[in-house]
C-alpha cells in the first residue's frame, strides 16, 4: 500500500546522517562505521514502526490474523509502490554497509534482507487490521523490487535500471477526500491519480560504442487516471451526476540518472545521486486508454 512511501522518506532522512561521508567508503570494516549504520537501521525500523502503530493503526478496527487478495485493486498501482520502495531501500542499506567497508557482495545481501524484512513487517500490521489482511502480492512486489537491484549489481556490477517517482495534484481527491486525502499532503500519498512510476536507463550503459552520454535516459512510466474506487473500475458521482471509468496510463519521457554526471568533487557526487529517487519532468508522450496525448511536464 502506499504507506510505504512517507516509511521510506522518514528512512531515507534518517540514513542521511551518514551521506555526507558516503564518498569515501572503508577500504576495510570500520567498526565504528558500522555500528553508526547498524543501530541507526534499527532505530529506524523500531521507531517507524511504532509510529506506524500509533499513528496509523490505532483507530483501526482489528481482526484475527488473516489474509487478504488485493492483487486487482487500484490497476496494481499499489505493487509499484511497494517495488519502489523496495528497490531503494536496498539501494541506500547496500551503499551504507559498503560505506562501513563491508565488502560488496555481502553489502548488497544485508540489503537485500533489510529491504524485504522491514516492507514484509507491514504485513503483519496489516494481517490485524479488519479492512485489510497479509498479501502476498505486497510480499511479492517487495521481494521482486528488492531482487531487482541486487540483480543489477550482481549481474552488471551497477545499477542501469532506475526506479522512480513522481506526483502532482489531480481534481480526483477532492471527490472522494476520505479516500484520495483532503489536502495537500494526505493527496499526495493517497492520489494514484496524481502518481507515477518510473523505470529509467540509459543506451549509453548497455552498448560500449555509444555516443549517448550514460548520464541521459530514456524513461518508461505507469500511472492510472480517474481511478477513485480500488476494486472497481467506474465510480458515479452523485454530488454531480458524472461517472469515471478508470484507465491506466503508460508514458514515455526522458530523464537523467544523477549519479553518471560528470562531477569531479566525490562528495557533491554523492549529495547529486540521492536526485535518482525521483524522475525530473520532461515532455511525455501518454497512451492513457486508446488515446495518446502529449505532456510538457511529463506529470
Amino acid at each position: 500500500m502506499i504507506r510505504v512511501i512517507p516509511v521510506l522518506l522518514l528512512f531515507l532522512f534518517a540514513s542521511q546522517a551518514n551521506a555526507q561521508r558516503l564518498f569515501s567508503p572503508s577500504d576495510s570494516l570500520n567498526k565504528k562505521r558500522a555500528i553508526i549504520v547498524s543501530s541507526s537501521i534499527t532505530t529506524v525500523w523500531a521507531g517507524s514502526m511504532i509510529g506506524l502503530s500509533q499513528l496509523w493503526y490505532k483507530d483501526i478496527p482489528k481482526s484475527k490474523f488473516h489474509f487478504f487478495n488485493d492483487n486487482k485493486e487500484w490497476l496494481q498501482m499499489d505493487k509499484a509502490g511497494h517495488f519502489y520502495a523496495a528497490h531503494k531501500i536496498n539501494q541506500l542499506t547496500s551503499d551504507l554497509f559498503k560505506w562501513s567497508g563491508v565488502n560488496d557482495k555481502t553489502s548488497l545481501f544485508i540489503g537485500t534482507g533489510i529491504s524485504i524484512g522491514y516492507q514484509t513487517t507491514f504485513e503483519f500490521f496489516d494481517a490485524y487490521s479488519k479492512d485489510w489482511g497479509f498479501s502476498w502480492g505486497d510480499v511479492a512486489a517487495n521481494t521482486l523490487g528488492s531482487l531487482s537491484y541486487l540483480g543489477q549489481e550482481l549481474v552488471w556490477g551497477e545499477e542501469r535500471i532506475i526506479p522512480k517517482f513522481s506526483a502532482f495534484p489531480t481534481e480526483y481527491a477532492k471527490i472522494r477526500p476520505a479516500v484520495l486525502g483532503s489536502n495537500f499532503a494526505e493527496s499526495f500519498l493517497k492520489d494514484y491519480n496524481g502518481q507515477t512510476y518510473w523505470l529509467s536507463f540509459s543506451p549509453g550503459t548497455f552498448f560500449k560504442n555509444s555516443k549517448i552520454p550514460k548520464w541521459a535516459c530514456i524513461s518508461f512510466g505507469y500511472s492510472v487516471d480517474a481511478k477513485l474506487v480500488g476494486d472497481s473500475e467506474t465510480y458515479f458521482d452523485v454530488a454531480t451526476g458524472t461517472t469515471y471509468n478508470a484507465k491506466r496510463e503508460f508514458l514515455l519521457s526522458l530523464d537523467i540518472d544523477f549519479s553518471r554526471l560528470p562531477i569531479k568533487k566525490p562528495w557533491l557526487k554523492a549529495i547529486v545521486k540521492q536526485f535518482n529517487y525521483l524522475k525530473l519532468p520532461f515532455p511525455s508522450l501518454i497512451v492513457r486508454g486508446d488515446q495518446l496525448v502529449g505532456s510538457w511536464s511529463g506529470w
